[in-house]
């Protein structure tokens, strides 16, 4: 080919003088410049409402936490109310972390399970009711969770607990004395079904996602549907799932009326899941709130302080792992 004849395609226009200068300026008619003003206000509200809260919990909890005579962090019992105020939230602690990773074993696999049956096995016509009965459990109450767990589930977990104490009790965890199923086994599993939709429902769109022309060169190289699920979609679709499990486990972490309708609370830590007791932070912040002094309530601020930062910490490693995978969002398949 003659050296000539190459690059004889014409560049494109270059925009007017004024078109550029507009341009740089952004936006410019004045339904763009309310438009940007507002997206802007917004995001600095919601930063402002963010510190504001932040300040007064930390305010209201150092008040608290200076009083107390116990260790905050260590101490086994809830007596902010007394003279001398003696309050920890060691019992708080394990209990909001152990229910909710009950809650994470249970929720992701059966989480992960529906929504891949919805996008890669069950036909339209079924997928889509699915679907939507699963959008509709994200829609119902807590409280309503609560009820149904205090008088549906409660009174038949004693089948299940007495199936692990007569196989694992040995182990210590799963032992059972015969007492009420109001322990943090209960809590967990009612925290699962809780949980449940918001993993699927983000599940699904981010497996919706994934590259169609993988699977297709997959399944032309004989790949089962599975395989191509496995080598396709599951890597593509990694993140979304634990972005999706961190939102569920924020959720886990703050629920408060459920957990308090069926949890029997006692400042003490149980080595068996299957005995009552425990706490969560938002169960006990609900249940002593209306009794507190002044005092009282500074102390449950200043387990709410503790809860906060934790709920932060929890979107902050989702935000993060969202943003170490940028093909998350399916624009460059």
């Amino acid at each position: 080919m003659d050296i000539s004849t190459r690059n004889t395609e014409a560049p494109p226009p270059t925009p007017p003088p004024a078109a550029q200068k507009r341009a740089a300026r952004g936006a410019t008619r004045p339904g763009d410049r309310v438009f940007l003003a507002l997206s802007r206000g917004s995001g600095i509200l919601l930063l402002v409402i963010m510190a504001a809260i932040a300040v007064f919990l930390t305010y209201r909890a150092a008040i608290a936490i200076s009083k107390d005579e116990g260790n905050f962090l260590t101490t086994f019992e809830w007596n902010a109310n007394f003279q001398p105020p003696v309050f920890g939230i060691a019992v708080l602690a394990f209990g909001t972390v152990v229910s909710a990773i009950i809650a994470m074993a249970l929720a992701v696999p059966i989480a992960v399970g529906i929504a891949l049956f919805i996008t890669h096995y069950a036909p339209r016509k079924l997928g889509g009711p699915v679907a939507y009965v699963i959008d509709l459990l994200a829609a119902v109450p807590s409280i309503v969770y609560g009820l149904w767990g205090a008088i549906i589930l409660v009174p038949h977990m004693t089948g299940l607990f007495g199936w692990l104490d007569h196989y694992f009790g040995w182990t210590g965890i799963f032992s059972w004395e015969g007492g009420a199923p109001r322990s943090m086994l209960t809590v967990g599993i009612l925290l699962a079904i809780m949980i449940l939709p918001i993993i699927t429902n983000v599940s699904r769109e981010v497996f919706r996602q994934a590259p169609q022309m993988h699977q297709e060169a997959a399944l032309a190289l004989g790949a089962t549907r599975w395989e191509v699920i496995r080598m396709s979609v599951l890597p593509f679709g990694r993140s979304g799932v634990i972005s999706a499990s961190m939102l569920g486990l924020g959720r886990a972490l703050g629920e408060t009326m459920a957990v308090a309708t069926v949890l029997s609370p006692s400042f003490d830590i149980q080595a068996s899941l299957l005995d009552p007791g425990g706490g969560t932070f938002a169960q006990n912040i609900a249940s002593k709130f209306n009794e507190a002094t002044v005092f009282g309530q500074d102390a449950l601020i200043a387990s709410g302080l503790v809860l906060f930062v934790i709920t932060l910490l929890v979107n902050g490693a989702a935000r993060i792992i969202i943003n170490r995978r940028k093909e998350y969002s399916g624009a460059n398949a």
